[in-house]
């Protein structure tokens, strides 16, 4: 699916500067500004978002209270988060029951 959003914004980039040098002015801006964008969104979410590691991460790495599971595949999922630099690692968790771990506290509801 990825590669056919990719390929539309290939596509509308490509034909709106193909109209902007054919027909001349702003015709084809638009079409190659969402063209862009489109592309640009693509390419990001796919760095940003990436699969979850199999394997913890190295020294300096701590393991938080919290986990989840992953609506796509159904397994659970463990944050860890590095003090030093505050980015956080999505690892998939060693026993598939999120019953083992203690979950992360949640607020008291109002009555």
């Amino acid at each position: 699916m990825r590669v056919l959003v990719i390929l539309f914004g290939v596509v509308l980039l490509g034909s709106g500067l193909l109209a902007s040098l054919l027909v001349g002015g702003a015709g084809g801006v638009v079409p190659a500004v969402l063209g862009a964008l489109v592309l640009v969104g693509s390419l990001w979410e796919r760095h940003v978002y990436r699969r979850p590691a199999s394997t913890a991460p190295g020294p300096g790495w701590q393991r938080t209270r919290e986990r989840f599971r992953d609506p796509t595949t159904g397994q659970a999922i463990d944050v860890w988060f590095n003090p030093a630099t505050g980015q956080r690692s999505y690892v998939r968790a060693e026993s598939a029951s999120m019953a083992d771990e203690p979950r992360t506290p949640r607020a008291p509801q109002p009555r």
